[in-house]
């Protein structure tokens, strides 16, 4: 009798701990807590020439900073090279990638020092597809169909993000938000695309909806410890999370509107908001309000969902904001992309502003 009590009170002790788990799995947007971090002010990447628009950011297990750039706004018939790979100084170490991209959008780095990047818009005969590269920049291997979009199982439609799983696996984001001013907007295939660490189409799930397992925009990818898929399911204002079988686990909704999320080896999740907030009336048909939420960068927990830290997105100077025609004077900059070294220390990518932030602890 006592064993079956026993056996009992830790069932429902487990029950209680998830229903607790789910409260926080779903809590509100979190604005209120600590910015132990400081901006480094004066640090920026000592690139050759200005850095283009950008939300592609990775810290390798050197600590060395990896991020694409859109070679201005875009790379069409550009002769730059959009590949970064920057020390922790600012100093640039390698610089490859001309004539391969059309929009940069998504990288990562696996174990062996190759980056993938997303190429996400289709001209000429180009992008729509996940390129691997060597660490020197040689074209390992393709996914998609160049210059093709579409919902086969070997082409893209806007792919977005891309994420190395622990055993190579490689997961790619496809469905970015798309369409014009005063025009409906669009999603894309709104899935996951799964292929094995040689390119063989393996599985896809999710597709378009605002349910549990659907997607809207699944803009940035991760993995935690636990070998647990996060994704910064954008435009639904959520993380959504997955076993690599793609079953559907829960989702969080206290960390904002997410843009990307990087999660370290102590699961410390890091997460981009820069849409909670629309800057102007015209620029609400693409970034629908998330009510209650601020822009900003949050930091907490990929195991509870915790949410303990939370950084201010900057303000640029009303005559920056003028010179890149941003809709308000002092909009916003705009962080998207976002990395940590194994130090805690942040680099945050911010889109229209061109720039890249580094934060440490105070």
């Amino acid at each position: 009798m006592r064993v079956g009590q026993a056996k009992f009170a830790v069932t429902m002790l487990g029950l209680f701990a998830f229903a607790i788990e789910g409260r926080a799995q779903v809590g509100a947007c979190v604005n209120d807590r600590p910015n132990p971090y400081q901006m480094v002010q004066g640090w920026a990447p000592q690139t050759p020439r200005p850095l283009g628009e950008g939300n592609s950011i990775f810290v390798d297990t050197k600590n060395n900073l990896w991020f694409a750039d859109r070679c201005g706004a875009n790379c069409i018939g550009s002769d730059a090279a959009p590949i970064w790979e920057v020390a922790p100084d600012g100093k640039v170490l390698k610089n490859f990638g001309a004539h391969l991209f059309i929009f940069p959008h998504g990288l990562a780095v696996d174990k062996e020092g190759n980056i993938w990047a997303v190429d996400r818009d289709i001209k000429d005969g180009m992008g729509a597809q996940v390129l691997k590269l060597s660490p020197d920049g040689k074209v390992l291997l393709r996914l998609g169909k160049a210059g093709q979009s579409g919902a086969d199982l070997d082409e893209f439609s806007r792919p977005a993000s891309v994420a190395i799983a622990p055993n190579g696996d490689i997961f790619v984001g496809d469905g970015h938000r798309a369409g014009d001013e005063g025009k409906p907007q669009t999603f894309g295939n709104a899935r996951i695309m799964k292929f094995d660490k040689n390119g063989k189409f393996i599985k896809t799930f999710g597709h378009l909806g605002r349910g549990d397992g659907e997607l809207m925009q699944p803009h940035g990818l991760a993995f935690d410890s636990q070998g647990r898929l996060f994704v910064a399911d954008r435009s639904n204002s959520r993380l959504e999370i997955f076993d690599q079988d793609g079953n559907f686990i829960t989702s969080w909704r206290q960390f904002g509107r997410p843009s990307s999320v990087w999660i370290d080896k102590n699961d410390t999740m890091y997460v981009t908001d820069s849409q909670s907030e629309p800057t102007s009336p015209e620029m609400s048909m693409y970034y629908p309000p998330n009510p209650g939420c601020q822009h900003g960068i949050r930091i907490g927990s990929a195991k509870t969902g915790e949410v303990k830290y939370y950084i201010p997105h900057p303000k640029l100077s009303p005559e920056v904001a003028k010179s890149l025609r941003l809709p308000l004077p002092g909009d916003l900059s705009d962080i998207e992309g976002i990395a940590a070294d194994s130090h805690g220390t942040i680099y945050a990518q911010a889109v229209t502003a061109k720039v890249i932030y580094k934060y440490v602890k105070r």
